[in-house]
């Protein structure tokens, strides 16, 4: 399963289905530090931030099915930063646990020298072991830890930076 998969650059037409795959995350308490659902439109600028040549946002279809996203963000925004990005990878709950994740981050880091991008980030909760797992099995390493930065529904939690120097 999952062999035919493709990705193309996000348009606007597919922010609400990003918007529903983003938000089916948000009750696991694993993934976003969002603790409500959000809407299409307090997502637009994010959307807008995007761009094809250098920071892009993808959808991932397999079938003609939107089953995922990626989205290349720029570091801390300033420009001696500029060859470093964060990644997020969001999956279809229908979709999530069928190595989809692992074709993602390979395509992510064939694609990073495309993009001039040096070095990639991923910001993952530290009790959301897949991901760390994910990453971890392309060579990422922890590069920070930030102990107790989250509180969800009451409970305090770490986040983690993976890095992986792509060149």
């Amino acid at each position: 399963m999952l062999e035919n998969i493709t990705f193309k650059d996000a348009s606007i037409e597919d922010l609400p289905i990003i918007v529903d795959i983003y938000n089916s995350t948000v009750p696991s308490r694993m993934v976003t530090a969002d603790t409500e659902p959000v809407s299409i439109n307090e997502r637009l600028d994010w959307f807008k931030e995007h761009n094809p040549y250098k920071r892009p946002l993808w959808v991932v279809e397999y079938e003609g099915v939107i089953c995922g996203w990626v989205s290349f963000q720029s570091f801390y925004g300033r420009p001696a930063y500029n060859a470093a990005a964060e990644i997020s990878i969001y999956l279809h709950e229908d979709f999530r646990g069928k190595g989809l994740g692992k074709k993602i981050l390979n395509k992510v880091i064939e694609k990073c020298p495309k993009f001039e991008i040096d070095i990639l980030l991923g910001f993952i909760f530290a009790h959301n072991e897949p991901s760390i797992r994910l990453f971890s099995s392309f060579g990422f390493e922890k590069w920070a830890h930030l102990p107790e930065v989250a509180k969800l529904d009451g409970i305090k939690r770490d986040l983690v930076i993976l890095g992986k120097k792509i060149s």
